[in-house]
């Protein structure tokens, strides 16, 4: 199966380190990235998109983030 997760963060180096971890673990990026103005933060934020191929079914109790 196919496991997907958005990524998302502050516009920090955070967030390059959560893809890039993501990406050393196997994940595929998924898409464009896409980066927005949070005004209730006063932030701007980054997402991305990222999937992976792994055994089993589907399982809503799946912890995607420890595939």
């Amino acid at each position: 199966m196919i496991a997907y997760r958005l990524l998302t963060d502050d516009d920090t180096s955070s967030f390059c380190h959560k893809v890039t971890e993501a990406l050393s673990k196997g994940w595929t990026l998924y898409g464009d990235p896409t980066y927005a103005f949070d005004a209730a933060n006063g932030v701007m934020r980054c997402g991305q998109a990222v999937t992976k191929e792994v055994p089993g079914e589907y399982s809503p109790e799946m912890k995607l983030g420890k595939l």
